[in-house]
């Protein structure tokens, strides 16, 4: 299951309800089916390469057990993690930002408050560009409407 596969449900479990920390667990728990998963089943579900896993893997970000074969081997925990890591890498977190993060995380509960302003940072940084990319939207809404194009949330060519 692709990413795209992940927002379509979880956008569809949320209905018109505001996005809830529950619902994202809901969704996530929901696309785990199996106990475990190799590197190309993780790959097609978050949409990245198993390049970019190992990547993740090598720099600190997240810990995969593996097999007697020696193949990595992905458990609910390492993938959940990996959900919110390429959520928040796809939304521009750098990965300094992102390995401090779990480094904090890996330490347990009395870096919640670091954690914690580190996370609202970063909303204010998303929300920062949500704005400059609605203007850059209506820009060139505002241009194909000029060229005679069908502008608007609907509009198809």
């Amino acid at each position: 299951m692709a990413t795209d596969d992940l927002l379509a449900r979880a956008l569809e479990a949320l209905g018109d309800d505001p996005v809830s920390v529950e619902a994202i667990h809901r969704v996530t728990e929901t696309a785990l089916t199996a106990d475990t998963m190799t590197i190309a089943e993780v790959a097609d579900l978050l949409d990245v390469t198993a390049h970019t896993l190992r990547y993740y893997e090598r720099a600190g970000l997240v810990a995969v057990a593996r097999d007697g074969l020696g193949h990595r081997v992905y458990d609910a925990q390492a993938i959940r993690r990996l959900v919110f890591l390429t959520r928040m890498r796809l939304s521009g977190m750098p990965m300094r930002d992102l390995q401090h993060y779990v480094a904090l995380a890996d330490q347990g509960d009395a870096t919640v408050p670091e954690r914690l302003d580190l996370l609202v940072e970063h909303r204010d940084t998303i929300r920062r560009r949500i704005r400059e990319l609605t203007l850059s939207l209506e820009a060139t809404e505002f241009k194909i409407a000029t060229y005679g194009g069908a502008a608007g949330p609907d509009a198809v060519q």
